[in-house]
């Protein structure tokens, strides 16, 4: 009696024992490690900005590090590689215009991955609208005289990159209006900006809430605003679609993806801290004062938003017939 007696309580024992060892190896709650935002241009750009104004809350919000990563090149395209090839935990996130994401597999011959087919949506964070500007020496005050004075004269029209979103807006620009320019290709926003200050290229189409500043300070001449009503910020500023050319529209889309085959549960547990940060009062209201709205979405939401880009700017794309390799 006694022997059988002991048997049992070594058998309760070891199935003790093995409970512990399955409940150890199961997966610690996400996020148990510090998590990282790609940005995949350099900083300063309307992506960085928004990507540094919501990592600490959102740290504060998932109790843990958020670190924010430039992996600029390829016009975006490398850090979004880099993303979508990333182990799908929920712990490497991509943060870029979507916009110009859906536009890389109708200008790029060769991509390194399929930004549909491996990255999925979490949320929108913001829209900002192109702002048509030009250097204060360029002697134009409206789209008219930009035109006009653009077939009489040499222009250089600074782009972030060549197949980038405000690249493309400028091409549906020039088609639409029949201005004229020569494209000058970047590697980023700020240093097309910088170069347009600088009076080293003339005339830039970029996301508001980068080129604003430059607006306030004088150093550039907004001449139209690439939305369908008026910002409250430029009220004065009529829209392109104003200045005869209906149904203009173009702007940054920022947003966080995801390497697909991330868990549902993390996608959906990130979607929620990342609209409780980026609709937190205080930060809405420097975005708005800086020209940005927050807009924000489910993932399904998000990755139809993408669809439809990717089939507006391929009509673009072909086109003009603008092709990478």
């Amino acid at each position: 009696m006694h022997l059988q007696r002991r048997a049992i309580l070594l058998a309760c024992t070891a199935a003790l024992a093995a409970t512990t060892t399955v409940a150890t190896a199961q997966p610690a709650e996400w996020p148990a490690k510090t998590l990282r935002i790609v940005v995949p241009y350099p900083p300063g750009g309307s992506s960085d900005i928004i990507a540094r104004s919501i990592s600490q809350s959102l740290s504060e919000l998932l109790k843990q590090t958020v670190i924010v990563e430039n992996k600029p090149g390829a016009n975006g395209n490398l850090g979004a590689d880099y993303v979508a090839k990333s182990e799908p935990d929920g712990y490497t996130m991509l943060l870029c215009d979507v916009g110009a994401l859906a536009i890389s597999p109708s200008v790029y011959t060769k991509l390194s991955f399929d930004p549909s087919k491996d990255l999925r949506g979490v949320t929108m964070l913001a829209y900002s609208p192109h702002l048509l500007v030009v250097h204060p020496s360029v002697p134009v005050n409206n789209l008219k005289e930009l035109v006009a004075y653009s077939k009489k004269n040499d222009l250089n029209f600074a782009v972030t990159a060549t197949g980038s979103a405000p690249h493309l807006a400028g091409v549906a620009l020039e088609r639409a209006s029949g201005a004229r320019w020569q494209y000058i290709p970047y590697k980023g926003g700020v240093t097309a900006i910088q170069d347009t200050v600088a009076g080293q290229t003339q005339v830039l189409m970029n996301g508001m809430l980068a080129t604003l500043p430059q607006v306030q300070n004088g150093k550039l001449k907004v001449l139209g605003v690439s939305k369908s009503t008026r910002m409250p910020l430029l009220g004065d500023v009529p829209t392109i679609a104003e200045q005869g050319v209906p149904g203009y529209e173009s702007g940054t889309w920022q947003g966080i993806l995801l390497p697909r085959g991330t868990p549902e549960a993390v996608v959906q547990k990130l979607n929620k801290a990342l609209i409780t940060a980026i609709r937190a009062p205080e930060l809405r209201s420097r975005l708005a004062g800086q020209g940005a709205e927050v807009v924000t979405m489910t993932p399904t939401e998000q990755d139809q938003f993408f669809a439809k880009e990717r089939a507006r700017w391929a009509s673009v794309v072909s086109a003009a017939k603008i092709r990478l390799d």
